[in-house]
């Protein structure tokens, strides 16, 4: 297990570039496996969720050829259906994308239970209700059994606006006999890039983007060539660091079109930045005070699913605001674990109330300290890193295998724009 050791107080400064989105890379991986053909995917992020998906995906026949710079051929000419391995479904949450491609070319799949982050509970039933509709039979008992002789369209209508759930449905009904409406379907940009990917590969799917997608079946696929598109999570995140330590930095090739929502939300804290092209450019002198709602009152930060604001970055935002004057409700309605982190920060000094699982509220500016905390999930461990850049002294954060899932190399990154970060083996 590994440490960072994080002395605070130190602008950032500099140019950074992030990595490609780990959320479209792991279903763009299990893509792979609807064609005997090559595919061809650059910009895939090295990170330990990647890391493990090719793990789980060469199991099954897969074969991974690595040309340097983040470009992968994936030939998944032989596909048998195996038994995947329990410990690596367990350390990812993504081993449930594998359920609509299996089904789809192989017409079975075995999954024992999928792992991720700890942030409260994840249901699955919206995938095997999308799966049973095109034919799958589902069978649970501790593990997951589906087959399916023959996958038809149909009309489907999502529970929830499930990400992996409307992906495994997509998945599965590119290749389905007829035609396939999903309705309430994600839109998330990593949902969007899986379209792409598939109708390179002669998929014929259209309303991209919207939470309507129709989905005319085609007999097979062949293989693409595509690009992982930027990682918006990894570029919000690196904003809230330079907000955080008073720093100026530019972040290139940033997927601007994808921050317009956030970037509202930020407003509210005080935070604003520039766009040149597709850079975002952070600027030193930032106010930092919340906006109020209409009448004085304390705004809500809520969450909700794209293009509203995303649940992957409350942690960031929290951090931004124990930064910012005056005061703000953040409401996480999706997870009910997602705001335990905040006693972490409080530790440091931060001024929050924790109302209930799912609601704080932010007073600041806080002057933080150094202490001594772990990485609870990815997203939280890296909201305690940028609290860590922006405290007096030393910060010690724990379990960073966590944060290394979700950011590749960013304590590298983080040194390459000023900050003193070490990584360290634990005695």
């Amino acid at each position: 297990m590994e440490k960072f050791i994080v002395d605070g107080g130190v602008s950032l400064r500099g140019e950074i570039t992030p990595a490609g989105n780990k959320n479209a890379a792991l279903p763009l991986l299990a893509a792979t496996l609807l064609t005997r053909e090559p595919v061809l995917l650059h910009n895939v992020p090295d990170i330990r969720d990647v890391r493990d998906m090719r793990k789980l995906i060469a199991s099954l026949g897969v074969t991974f050829e690595d040309l340097g710079g983040g470009s992968w051929r994936v030939t998944a000419s032989d596909v048998r259906p195996a038994d995947l391995d329990p410990d690596l479904c367990s350390r990812i949450r993504a081993s449930i994308l594998l359920a609509g491609p299996m089904l789809a070319r192989a017409g079975s799949v075995h999954l024992p239970p999928p792992g991720g982050d700890v942030i409260g509970r994840r249901r699955l039933d919206t995938h095997f209700l999308a799966l049973s509709a095109l034919g799958a039979k589902v069978h649970y008992r501790r593990s997951l059994d589906l087959q399916a002789r023959r996958l038809e369209g149909a009309e489907i209508l999502l529970d929830e606006a499930s990400v992996t759930g409307t992906e495994n449905a997509i998945m599965a009904a590119v290749t389905a006999k007829g035609k396939t409406i999903v309705r309430n379907a994600a839109s998330e940009p990593h949902v969007q890039e899986l379209c792409h990917l598939l109708n390179a590969m002669g998929a014929r799917i259209s309303g991209i983007g919207s939470n309507t997608l129709v989905i005319e079946g085609v007999d097979s696929l062949h293989g693409a060539e595509f690009t992982v598109g930027p990682d918006y999570l990894e570029v919000v995140s690196y904003i809230g660091a330079a907000v955080v330590t008073r720093g100026e930095i530019r972040i290139r090739n940033a997927g601007v079109r994808y921050l317009d929502m956030i970037r509202m939300v930020f407003r509210r804290l005080g935070v604003h930045w520039e766009v040149e092209g597709d850079d975002v450019i952070v600027p030193a002198r930032q106010r930092l005070k919340i906006q109020p709602d209409l009448g004085g009152a304390i705004p809500e930060i809520k969450t909700n699913i794209w293009p509203a604001f995303p649940t992957d970055l409350m942690s960031i935002a929290i951090v931004v605001a124990t930064q910012s004057r005056g005061n703000v409700l953040f409401h996480n309605w999706m997870f009910e674990g997602r705001m335990y982190f905040t006693d972490k920060l409080k530790s440091m000094g931060a001024q929050i109330i924790l109302c209930d699982p799912h609601r704080c509220l932010v007073s600041g500016p806080s002057r933080l300290y150094g202490e001594k905390v772990e990485s609870p999930d990815i997203r939280a461990g890296m909201a305690l890193v940028l609290a860590a850049l922006a405290a007096e002294g030393t910060t010690t954060i724990r379990n960073v295998g966590q944060i290394d899932r979700g950011y590749e190399r960013v304590d590298e990154k983080l040194r390459s724009l000023g900050a003193r970060i070490q990584r360290l083996e634990e005695k």
